[in-house]
């Protein structure tokens, strides 16, 4: 047994047994070494199952960050697996009088905590992983779909009642099902490293739903799990990555590295803070705690040890239990070091040069609440980072841009053409395209029917007064705010969250979908629901036919990114030619049919823009073949007469999709054919694919039947 306390004037491991009565033995062993800051020593006569505990004395002096109370039963920050769900309790706070006003004279609360803390509990890392395998889907074909465990399946029928919300749900046939038929890739879960309420949220009679309040890096939550013994736990979870990979899925975990559950001063005391706070924290000098995440403290990475913390846990996620990569909440914390945040930081080298961790996904949500928090773009390979520029700038040009009458906030088309080739304004050449994750909703936020629903938040339910959330929302309620039988409203509002969703997937880099967008979950308004455990987050399966067409049309959307080698790029376009015809592998044309001049492109007014992709790629043969499809937007108000691109680039075009139309077309329905430079009257507030098809020189692409 190991543990970093380096103020501590001894530290006691406790075992925990079950008595007769129904609580729990405890037998306290003293550590007896102490080296480098770290208690230490071997206890023999431990095996798997054990629960146990850890009790730290010392000084209680908060202004130098040391608040000892061995009263307080403490977590092992390593522990593998824990007993139970937090519950807070007055006896886990480690004082009766506020310290920040009393200093080391606070009164220490005499009471035992052990009765209400989860312990952590001795697990095998052994296991019988027989046959899994790890996909392995290259970026280039990765379709990520954000989750939550519970929310998923607490209310899908086709799992049995007791295993709903659980990992067990989860891995059952009726959700892989649902996963495997839309042909996502990946499962993005949000955070299931073990969750402790804050003590705001439990005053309330709330809970931290999302996840993103941390009381343990190493052990699975047990509040996700349909069993209830802690080895059973971590066999469910396991059994959760078996049928994953089994179905071809990647699982990607939420990480929340950056604060822990612990929150401020005032909050209670359950592992880092009672064993050494000015270790783990990131303190002012005088026992505050200094906080870049917004949720009372922040982790203090610029120390070897937290460094230390995050890379065990990491690698003990992939090693032991398969995951197959990581999304780390607000990374600039991680990166943080003496002079602010840092690319060359610690942490980041050391990721990148981890030989587990540098063959695994590694996303970075590139933001935080700390000065000059905001680093989209900023951070080293193998990193990709969420895009918050596609998000706003896409949002800007179908939602803000009708809403305030055409114009957009950005310069007219300009930027959605960026976002559309890869955000190569945002990514160094030498990271490509693969580098940006692409969103239009995440868990943070609008879903996507509400972003078309919606101008304001309604965030009532979470208890502070509608002051939570984010204010600037990018949306557009489509002339009505909130619900409406209008059907034209419905309609508009429908064929706008079409169009968001084939920008998402049919643009260059990582298309993230979060779950329930594919079936139009609202959320009534509510656009910072982390704390609402019920049906307001929870995914509902009962669809109605609009629904269900919804969900057609992103199988079908996400089915053509897969058929369509040139929606996936590896790297930037380059813009020049590809033949000695002057086809180029990305060309921007007008609504005449021209390529795009300076003028067009910087009038404010244009709404109307055609995308030719073009890639030239050896088939299996080794002959070269070519692939070419035609993006037509039309963010215009009103209907617009678009002339396609002439002979030269395609002898004729192929319809492949259109976003006025309520369904994707079904298999064997007629084929919708346009000659190269033709004329087609494109509905307002619409997005059309066409498959380009070359001419009868041998170089004419074979198109799959849609």
């Amino acid at each position: 047994m190991a543990v970093l306390a380096s103020a501590a004037d001894r530290v006691e491991l406790c075992l925990l047994d079950p008595d007769d009565a129904g609580g729990w033995r405890e037998r306290r062993v003293e550590l007896p070494h102490h080296t480098h800051g770290v208690w230490h020593g071997f206890v023999p006569g431990i095996g798997v199952g054990q629960h146990y505990g850890l009790r730290a004395h010392g000084r209680w002096e908060p202004p130098r960050g040391h608040r000892y109370n061995p009263s307080k039963l403490l977590l092992d920050p390593y522990a593998r697996a824990h007993s139970g769900v937090l519950r807070l309790r007055p006896e886990l706070f480690g004082h009766t009088v506020d310290d920040r006003l009393l200093g080391d004279t606070a009164v220490l609360d005499p009471r035992d905590s052990a009765p209400h803390l989860p312990h952590g509990v001795v697990v095998d890392p052994r296991a019988d992983w027989g046959d899994d395998r790890p996909p392995e889907t290259p970026w280039s074909r990765t379709v990520l779909y954000e989750a939550h465990v519970k929310g998923l399946t607490q209310r899908l029928s086709g799992v049995p009642e007791a295993l709903r919300g659980t990992y067990a749900g989860l891995a059952h046939d009726a959700a892989l099902e649902h996963l495997t038929g839309l042909g996502i890739t990946a499962v993005e879960l949000l955070p299931v490293h073990a969750i402790g309420t804050e003590p705001g949220l439990f005053r309330r009679g709330l809970t931290n739903y999302w996840g993103y309040s941390t009381l343990g890096f190493f052990a699975p939550h047990p509040g996700y799990a349909a069993a209830t013994d802690p080895l059973a736990v971590l066999g469910e979870f396991r059994h959760l990555v078996r049928r994953l990979h089994g179905a071809g899925l990647e699982l990607i975990l939420d990480v929340v590295y950056n604060h822990t559950c612990e929150t401020d001063v005032e909050g209670p005391l359950l592992s880092w803070r009672g064993l050494d706070a000015a270790a783990y924290y990131r303190l002012d000098g005088y026992g505050n705690y200094l906080d870049t995440t917004g949720c009372g403290n922040s982790l203090d990475a610029r120390q070897p040890w937290v460094v230390q913390l995050v890379l065990d846990s990491l690698r003990y996620w992939v090693e032991h239990l398969h995951v197959d990569g990581f999304r780390f909440d607000l990374a600039p914390t991680l990166a943080r070091g003496r002079e602010g945040f840092d690319p060359d930081h610690p942490f980041l080298v050391a990721a990148r040069a981890d030989p587990v961790l540098n063959r695994v996904k590694l996303i970075a949500e590139p933001w935080d609440i700390g000065p000059h928090g905001w680093r989209t773009g900023q951070f080293p390979p193998p990193f990709a980072e969420w895009n918050d520029r596609f998000r706003d700038g896409v949002r800007d040009f179908w939602l803000a841009g009708p809403r305030q009458g055409g114009r957009g906030r950005l310069a007219g088309i300009r930027d959605l053409a960026t976002r559309l080739a890869g955000s190569a304004d945002v990514f160094p050449t030498h990271r490509g395209p693969l580098a940006s994750v692409n969103l239009v909703t995440a868990h943070d936020g609008f879903t996507l029917a509400d972003l078309c629903t919606y101008e304001h938040k309604r965030n009532e339910a979470n208890g502070e007064g509608n002051r939570d959330g984010s204010e600037d929302n990018h949306g557009w309620n489509h002339g009505v705010e909130g619900p409406s039988d209008d059907p034209a409203v419905l309609a508009a509002r429908r064929r706008s969250a079409r169009n968001l969703l084939a920008t998402l997937l049919f643009a260059t880099g990582v298309p993230m979908l979060t779950a329930g967008d594919e079936l139009g979950r609202t959320q009534d308004g509510n656009n910072n629901a982390y704390c609402l455990d019920g049906p307001t987050s929870w995914l509902d399966w009962d669809l109605r036919p609009e629904q269900l067409d919804l969900l057609a049309t992103v199988r079908h959307l996400i089915a053509l990114r897969h058929d369509h080698p040139v929606l996936r790029q590896e790297r930037f376009f380059a813009g020049r030619p590809v033949h000695a015809d002057g086809t180029k592998d990305i060309a921007w044309f007008d609504p005449d049919g021209r390529e795009m001049d300076h003028a067009r492109w910087h009038d404010p007014d244009q709404r109307v823009l055609q995308m030719y992709l073009h890639a030239v790629r050896p088939d299996r043969n080794g002959h070269h073949a070519d692939e070419s499809l035609l993006l037509v937007v039309n963010g215009d108000t009103g209907q617009v007469d678009v002339r396609l691109p002439a002979e030269a680039w395609a002898g004729s075009y192929r319809l492949l999709w259109d976003s006025a139309q309520e369904r994707p077309p079904a298999p064997g329905s007629p084929v919708v054919e346009v000659p190269g430079g033709g004329k087609i009257a494109v509905t307002p507030l619409s997005l059309r694919v066409y498959g380009a098809r070359r001419g009868p020189d041998g170089r004419q692409r074979s198109h799959r039947p849609t």
